[in-house]
């Protein structure tokens, strides 16, 4: 098949009037602005009346000054899961005052409506992939710092970095980190309890309402992929965030390779991030190769965002550092960086479509949820078991992120009888769909505890109450 990347760079783009064709999108009409929160909900509201039938708005719950949480979702059947199709998402402007990742996606917002049904990467992608965008996760630390570039004309690195309680969003997630790391010791890599999912007793008061909001968010939507949008330098950084001794050093996840290759799809896509000659931002001598870092490598951090998607959910998720200004003050610099992200975009977003997926149903044909993914890569005559399970969907669907190669899955449900199946990921997997891999499971008489699924149930009725 075709690479998306060589069907972009030939087929036309769409400008600012429906149907007008044109090489420079957003078109030399487009106003280069700071968008303010009432700003960016006017954009999300005409591009549903735009495109009615490919996108739904909703909010996943309010800022610390009530400032609504805008998510828009762009899919052929907007509102509606689809069997076996990849659930994507997009965070912008977690710190406030880190604003490129905010204003390309609100471009990427129209972008995606603009081109549906003309482009047919774009249409393809829509079509079978369910995309969520939240331009911003921390509109009250925004508007702190617009304030301050409005009257002083610069933004200082830390006005409007934290909500509006001084917290800095990016520390404030539950450290599961520290519970997967368990005690070590001296330098022996062991790892301690679950390798998925694993849960801790939360006192939610502790959290910001911007954090409940996207930790509910997570339990309710079957994320496979997400990226969260920064500034500061220009990288793609991985997990893991945290490392087991607190020490600047390499800590990699069971899924190395497949951050790996996701964090690169973006990285070489962006002409400056994977510029080998590319200077330093001012906050470092930093070199990252081909434009991408593991997280603990770069510094070190506790109670991250990545690290949570990846050891609570089953969403892979990467940080991308977009610009070493954190807040461009000149509007029309946000052209150059469009420019500089608009193919990393949205050849990340294909990456959902990278690994295997498939159907885990019973013998009548009823989807199985939670039903148990482990995978072992084939080496030789033996699997090297990647050790991170993942778990279906209600629907009894899953997405399990891959590099090219072949797999030994194993799929185990309390009540059924594992199964087994060999399923290869050919090379080039990352510009096409996901390998099918299916199971039908056989009941057996198996006595099963309730134990798992009533600690996802009590936090998901404690979040409802706590966000109302």
């Amino acid at each position: 098949m075709t690479s998306i990347l060589a069907l972009l760079a030939v087929l036309p783009i769409l400008g600012l009037v429906s149907g007008e064709a044109s090489s420079d999108f957003p078109g030399p009409d487009y106003q280069w602005k700071h968008h303010s929160q009432q700003d960016l909900e006017q954009i999300l509201e005409d591009t549903k009346r735009e495109c009615p039938d490919i996108t739904k708005t909703y909010s996943v719950g309010e800022s610390v000054l009530g400032r609504k949480l805008w998510v828009i979702e762009i899919s052929d059947k907007p509102g509606e899961h689809e069997l076996g199709e990849p659930e994507f998402k997009y965070i912008g402007n977690m710190h406030g005052n880190e604003v490129v990742g905010r204003e390309v996606l609100l471009l990427l917002i129209s972008y995606l409506c603009k081109n549906y049904g003309t482009d047919p990467d774009i249409t393809w992608l829509v079509d079978n992939t369910r995309i969520h965008i939240m331009p911003t996760m921390n509109p009250d630390g925004y508007a702190e710092a617009l304030e301050e570039v409005k009257k002083t004309g610069d933004n200082k690195w830390s006005t409007g970095r934290a909500n509006a309680n001084g917290k800095d969003l990016n520390r404030d997630f539950p450290d599961l980190d520290t519970i997967y790391f368990g005690s070590r010791m001296g330098n022996f890599p062991r790892r301690h309890g679950k390798n998925n999912h694993i849960s801790m007793a939360l006192n939610l008061k502790q959290f910001q309402p911007e954090t409940l909001a996207i930790i509910s968010w997570l339990q309710e939507y079957p994320f496979s992929l997400s990226a969260n949008l920064h500034g500061g330098d220009v990288v793609a950084n991985y997990p893991f965030d945290a490392s087991h001794n607190g020490k600047a050093e390499y800590e990699a996840t069971p899924d190395d390779a497949i951050f790996k290759q996701v964090a690169l799809a973006y990285a070489r896509e962006n002409p400056v991030m994977s510029d080998p000659n590319r200077a330093s931002c001012d906050m470092g001598d930093d070199h990252f190769e081909d434009g991408v870092t593991n997280g603990a490598d770069w510094y070190p951090l506790n109670g991250g965002m990545q690290d949570y998607n990846y050891l609570h959910t089953n969403c892979f998720e990467i940080t991308v550092e977009l610009s070493c200004k954190k807040f461009p003050t000149n509007p029309s610099d946000y052209a150059k960086f469009w420019k500089e992200n608009k193919e990393s975009l949205l050849a990340y977003i294909r990456q959902a479509h990278s690994g295997i997926k498939g159907v885990i149903t019973d013998m009548d044909g009823n989807g199985i949820e939670d039903a148990i993914i482990k995978v072992s890569k084939k080496v030789g005559d033996t699997g090297e078991y990647i050790d991170h399970d993942i778990t279906t969907a209600e629907g009894g669907d899953y997405w399990r992120l891959l590099v090219p190669g072949t797999y030994y899955v194993r799929v185990e449900k309390c009540g059924f009888e594992p199964a087994y199946k060999e399923c290869v990921v050919p090379e080039g997997n990352e510009s096409e769909e996901g390998s099918d891999c299916s199971f039908q499971l056989e009941e057996n008489n198996e006595i099963c505890s309730q134990k798992e699924v009533k600690m996802e149930e009590d936090l998901l009725n404690i979040l409802s109450r706590y966000l109302q």
